[in-house]
């Protein structure tokens, strides 16, 4: 087959450019499209698969600004020539689902990481007190953001939460396959016996909707030592706030990171993601987590509900991977709580039983769960073709 696979934009190798990397494994002979490309920024082997850009490509600093150029996303979108492919795949968090296959003979699915969060229930934390402001343009950017989604032969979320969120906004249905978490370059410690860290760990961007600075704000409070790993636009303030037991390492490759999750007592994680992770890559250095009930971590987290008598119950018998925040009108409280109940049963966490569930979304699982949606995809293709010859 001639595949094409659809990016929203390369300019940095997050976790969506990894799992790129992953279907290009798949297809290794698939052309990429994009938005904008800045070379260099992901990998070689991304970089030598770009076959076209958007004008965003050429405007001067938009390499910088594309994502202040929202509006724009319908036009450039529009430009690519799909036309001699036989699938589409795109993989999706903007608009990149939003192409136009004009070949009836193409199959288009979409991988989603998310519905456009900006332009439908996160608006205001993208855009604050602008966001009436911006509301006709937003209201104009959903109205495309549904009309894309029609376009779409199947959609493929990265996690139930996700596909939850398609049936709410789109009104589609989607089967899940979770995204591919590549542990290879973690090295797990050898025992499986219950080891105690030495400080509690962040690990991710310093941005608002991961709540770093709910997590100094505990931290603060229960005084225990914690490491700060990532940068962002928060970390300035998020230092001045800090006590003198919480230590920010900044932004750090892999290997070294790799080295705070094999060290680390548990990291702490009270943002919602779609799928998240982090979270795996900790477990998967038999390390567990205190995170919050919702988004992907409840799909992801064998964790006790400390407020729920019989999730505290299974405590023993289950082998859970980690504690869980309630999600409820103080999340301070409820994080100090989590983290409270984590160190009166930190034993109760082994390394062992982090590592084994960590390894339900290895890179095999996506490659056959993946291969498994495309054939049942494109023979359902063949037998609606097949309906309409006859």
């Amino acid at each position: 087959m001639r595949v094409a696979i659809v990016h929203d934009w390369l300019t940095g190798m997050r976790g969506g450019e990894r799992c790129l990397s992953a279907f290009l494994a798949i297809y290794p002979e698939a052309d990429i499209f994009t938005l904008l490309h800045v070379p260099g920024a992901t990998s070689a082997e991304i970089d030598r698969r770009v076959k076209a850009t958007s004008f965003l490509q050429r405007i001067p600093g938009g390499r910088r600004l594309y994502r202040h150029m929202l509006p724009l996303y319908p036009l450039a979108v529009r430009g690519f020539d799909l036309d001699e492919y036989d699938l589409v795949i795109s993989l999706s968090h903007a608009a990149a689902k939003n192409v136009i296959i004009r070949n009836p003979s193409t199959v288009h699915i979409c991988y989603c990481f998310s519905p456009m969060r900006y332009v439908w229930d996160q608006a205001y934390e993208y855009f604050g007190a602008m966001t009436p402001v911006l509301w006709p343009v937003l209201r104009a950017l959903r109205s495309w953001d549904k009309r894309g989604a029609n376009g779409v032969r199947q959609f493929v979320a990265i996690s139930e939460f996700v596909a939850a969120r398609i049936r709410c906004f789109y009104g589609r249905s989607a089967a899940v396959v979770y995204p591919p978490v590549d542990t290879s370059w973690i090295r797990a410690p050898e025992e499986s016996r219950f080891s105690r860290g030495e400080a509690f760990l962040y690990a991710g961007a310093l941005v608002p909707y991961k709540r770093p600075e709910l997590v100094i704000e505990a931290f603060n409070h229960i005084n225990e030592p914690l490491w700060v790993v990532g940068g962002g636009p928060l970390e300035k303030k998020l230092r001045r706030m800090a006590n003198s037991n919480i230590h920010f390492v900044g932004q750090v490759p892999d290997a070294e990171l790799a080295e705070y999750y094999r060290h680390c007592r548990a990291l702490v994680f009270p943002g919602t993601e779609d799928f998240g992770m982090v979270p795996i890559e900790c477990m998967a250095a038999g390390r567990p987590v205190i995170g919050i009930y919702d988004g992907g971590l409840k799909e992801t987290l064998l964790g006790i509900r400390p407020w729920d008598k019989k999730s505290r119950a299974e405590c023993v018998s289950n082998e859970p991977t980690g504690v869980f925040i309630k999600p409820d009108g103080n999340m301070l409280s409820s994080t100090i709580s989590g983290i409270y109940y984590f160190i009166d049963h930190e034993e109760a966490f082994l390394p062992e039983a982090c590592r084994r569930q960590a390894a339900c979304f290895g890179v095999n699982q996506f490659l056959h769960g993946w291969n498994e949606e495309v054939a049942r995809v494109l023979d359902a293709d063949v037998g609606v073709r097949s309906n309409v010859r006859r």
